[in-house]
C-alpha cells in the first residue's frame, strides 16, 4: 500500500499528520508529506482514515 499527498492541492492544515503520523508529516514547505514509499504494516487503517479526511482530496491511497 502507498500514500502520495498532492502538493499542489494540499493547504497544510495538518489534519493527516495528527490523524497517522506513521505516514504522514509536515515538511519544511508547509504542506503534509508521506514519509517513505509503503504504508508500514498496522497504520492502513489510520493512512485510509486520514484519505478521507482530508479537507482538499489532496491524499491518495494506492494498494
Amino acid at each position: 500500500m502507498k500514500a502520495a499527498v498532492d502538493k499542489d492541492t494540499c493547504i497544510g492544515c495538518g489534519l493527516c499528520p495528527s490523524i497517522c503520523p506513521e505516514v504522514f508529516e509536515m515538511q519544511d514547505d508547509g504542506k503534509a508529506g508521506a514519509i517513505g514509499d509503503e504504508v508500514p504494516s498496522g497504520a492502513e487503517d489510520s493512512a485510509k482514515e486520514a484519505e478521507s479526511s482530508c479537507p482538499v482530496n489532496a491524499i491518495a491511497i494506492e494498494e
